[in-house]
């Protein structure tokens, strides 16, 4: 950096000793300077070169920080700046789907500041940085032994660099030398086609490398020019003395130290006659100058500039009163005037111009580093990037021409953690960056049908998530059906005993002047079985797809069937009683004998039911619902009772009938066994009691379908035991024994055990 400040300020005094503020030029005055080519010397010459408004040019400097038209007013280059590169280098990761990368970058400006917006650019897309190490600007093997260990050491497969070759070389030189194993190494315009890093020793560690570099172009008679330059023709040059070092692996007599113990050992001393033509270095005025090609077009912006102030005609110039420059005494300031709106096409076809901010038309190559049989690395173009190209078509990269120096053609992978399969969500790891997560299984009816989501989406609430959880579907609908097992098996039974209820009516209106049937009140007989068989029949309305209609009648129908059934049982019980105690001499309960008691018996107590089924009605009538909460797969339909209070009342008034007719059959046990059926109705009672108190829990305790197949089976069960316990033993005197069915046998005058107390 002093050197290059020294350089500058002879330049500007037109001496060979430098006194700032003193210019001793004797011949033409200074137009611009190109230079230089590090960000940090261009940093300090361009402070210096803005205070008097010299223009600088610089090939290879691109630190962001000279944008600062504050700052480096007179500034310009012919590289896009490491604003636009970093911005690059970033699409690039996103573009091969790496979101785990690496990066190392120099202690310099250009490392620095390039490493600060990438790592900006890297967040914005959503990439981790694994590790950022620094790369010391003078090697020590701490400082280096720590770089290559993280780069060693980390599951990052990707390592972005932000160097330039001579800081970069021991790092991979130690890398070599370790063994390492293989990374996919993406290069800055730094060192992408550094030939130091690419010699063929350590070639092997960056076989497959990517990166962008400065845009190469033709320049026509470039080589012929070079093979022109003779040490005896510019005697006092001591570039041109370096360079036939360099190019010959000589080394001049006079010379006590030269560059070419950087690079290689000198065979013997140069003449200065040797021929340039039999120099094979392809770079060597060819095709793939890029650094040339940046310094072209630098000398050319100055060349334009001045050649549109050489043309101003006078009274059309561009400064004060319409004036034009002097060409013999040219100021800083002007010259500057005009690079700036300078514009114009280089001779191989490339448009070239400076912004508001000093900077060229953005364009980089694409280049890959590709092995060949004799070992050597060839920097092949794969693609390209530029601003001046409208979204979506400014970057383009042949992917099929990559060598990514591994064994699989495949994009090499570079992730913290794999993406999370469909079906399955990113869960975040502890105190680490957001690439790395755990895959979690999504919840029961969420799903994520995409490759890497963050999160899982609810189905919509009549479906659910499948087994993979990544895709919704109907949910099941569950009702008690007719032709599923459990609604086959309830149905049959209901069915099975109607008929045996029709049965028994029909034998009961057969015989019905048999005295059986005549002493157990005929009309109350057939009153019970025809409710018996509503009840049966009853067990229809819960069977089946809920309706609005069916949700308003089965469990009416079912309470007031069940309360006119046990108002007739209790009707006969009291029956029964009345007429056993009207036979005694002295009673006079004979005008209880009517048909007004049984009537008002049955009247009154199904007519109480009846009102609290048509209060349930009126005030919260049931409706059918499809029920989505009580099982998270399933959707339910069912009847919502909407009053569970209206509906443990009606069942609570049956439970209060069955407790009074057991009562009132209990204390008719006594009775004489022969023409009582006291004892029948009590263990019909005990029957229909013990259903509906099992009833309660298995309600309160099943769901869904269960609900209604308990309710179903303690309907059918309670009927099944009034009808089994009153009606069967009848059944079996009317068809089995009709010698028992004569009224002298309901009398008690034909037992067996009268018969004996007679003979003795």
């Amino acid at each position: 950096m002093a050197r290059s400040l020294k350089a500058v300020i002879w330049l500007l005094a037109g001496g060979s000793v430098g006194f700032p503020n003193y210019g001793c030029h004797n011949s033409s005055p200074l137009a611009a300077v190109i230079a230089d080519s590090g960000s940090t010397e261009s940093i300090a010459i361009a402070r210096w070169l803005g205070l008097y408004r010299y223009p600088q040019i610089s090939y290879f400097a691109s630190s962001t920080l000279l944008s600062d038209r504050l700052q480096f007013p007179s500034f310009f280059r012919t590289i896009p700046s490491d604003d636009f590169q970093a911005r690059s280098i970033a699409r690039l990761v996103v573009h091969f789907g790496w979101t785990w990368v690496g990066l190392l970058s120099t202690e310099n400006d250009y490392g620095q500041l390039g490493s600060q917006i990438l790592k900006e650019e890297l967040s914005k897309s959503g990439i981790c940085i694994a590790f950022h190490e620094t790369i010391p600007l003078i090697a020590q093997n701490t400082q280096i032994g720590r770089v290559v260990d993280k780069v060693m050491k980390s599951t990052a497969n990707v390592i972005l660099v932000f160097s330039s070759d001579p800081y970069l070389w021991p790092v991979i030189e130690r890398l070599y030398r370790l063994n390492a194993s293989r990374k996919i190494w993406v290069a800055s315009e730094g060192w992408s086609t550094a030939s130091i890093v690419s010699a063929e020793d350590i070639s092997t560690i960056l076989r497959g490398t990517v990166g962008f570099a400065i845009q190469k172009g033709e320049m026509p008679g470039f080589r012929e020019f070079l093979f022109r330059l003779q040490p005896s023709v510019f005697p006092n040059d001591p570039f041109i003395k370096r360079f036939w070092e360099y190019t010959f692996a000589c080394q001049w007599p006079s010379l006590e130290i030269n560059s070419t113990i950087l690079y290689q050992v000198p065979q013997s001393l140069c003449t200065g006659h040797e021929d340039l033509k039999k120099f094979s270095d392809p770079y060597f005025g060819g095709p793939d100058l890029r650094i040339s090609y940046a310094v072209y077009n630098a000398v050319y912006a100055v060349a334009h500039a001045l050649k549109a102030m050489k043309s101003c005609a006078p009274g059309y110039g561009p400064f004060i009163n319409d004036t034009c420059t002097d060409i013999q005494k040219v100021r800083p300031w002007e010259v500057l005037h005009y690079i700036k709106s300078v514009r114009f096409n280089n001779k191989d076809g490339e448009e070239m111009f400076f912004d508001h901010q000093g900077n060229p038309p953005d364009r980089y190559d694409i280049i890959n580093w590709q092995g060949h049989s004799d070992g050597a690395i060839k920097y092949v173009k794969i693609g390209s990037i530029m601003s001046a190209v409208s979204k979506g078509h400014d970057m383009y990269v042949n992917d099929s021409a990559i060598q990514w120096g591994m064994p699989t053609a495949e994009v090499p992978q570079s992730v913290c953690s794999e993406s999370c399969a469909p079906g399955y969500r990113k869960a975040a790891q502890d105190g680490r960056p957001a690439c790395c997560f755990d895959c979690i299984r999504c919840s029961e009816g969420e799903i994520s049908n995409e490759t890497g989501s963050s999160k899982c989406w609810p189905c919509p609430e009549d479906q659910w998530s499948n087994e993979g959880r990544n895709t919704c579907i109907p949910k099941n609908i569950e009702f008690l059906l007719y032709l599923e097992l459990l609604g086959i098996m309830l149905s049959s039974v209901a069915i099975g005993y109607s008929f045996k209820t029709i049965a028994i009516l029909v034998i009961f209106i057969k015989y019905a002047n048999t005295p059986v049937v005549k002493a157990n009140n005929r009309e109350l007989t057939y009153l019970v079985l025809g409710a018996l068989l509503l009840s049966f029949l009853c067990s229809f309305l819960f069977i089946g797809q809920p309706q609005t209609i069916t949700c308003l009648l089965r469990q009416p129908a079912f309470g007031i069937i069940f309360a006119l059934c046990i108002s007739c049982v209790l009707a006969k019980t009291i029956m029964v009683i009345i007429a056993f105690k009207a036979t005694k001499p002295g009673c006079n309960m004979r005008r209880w004998l009517g048909p007004h008691v049984p009537v008002v018996t049955v009247l009154g107590s199904t007519l109480l039911q009846v009102l609290i089924c048509i209060t349930w009605l009126l005030l919260c009538p049931p409706f059918s619902e499809k029920n989505m909460k009580m099982k998270t797969e399933t959707i339910i339909f069912q009847c919502n009772e909407c009053s569970e209070t209206a509906l443990w009342c009606m069942i609570g008034y049956l439970g209060l009938l069955a407790c009074v007719s057991f009562l009132v059959a209990f204390l008719a046990r006594t009775l004489p066994d022969c023409f009582n059926e006291a004892k029948w109705i009590t263990f019909s009672m005990i029957v229909f009691l013990s259903v509906w108190l099992s009833f309660i829990p298995g309600y309160i305790s099943t769901q869904g379908k269960y609900v209604v197949a308990v309710e179903v089976f303690a309907i059918i069960s309670s009927s099944a035991g009034l009808l089994s316990c009153i009606f069967f033993p009848k059944c079996y005197i009317i068809l089995l024994r009709p010698d028992l069915n004569t009224r002298r046998h309901l009398l008690g005058k034909g037992t067996s055990r009268n018969k004996k107390i007679k003979n003795v």
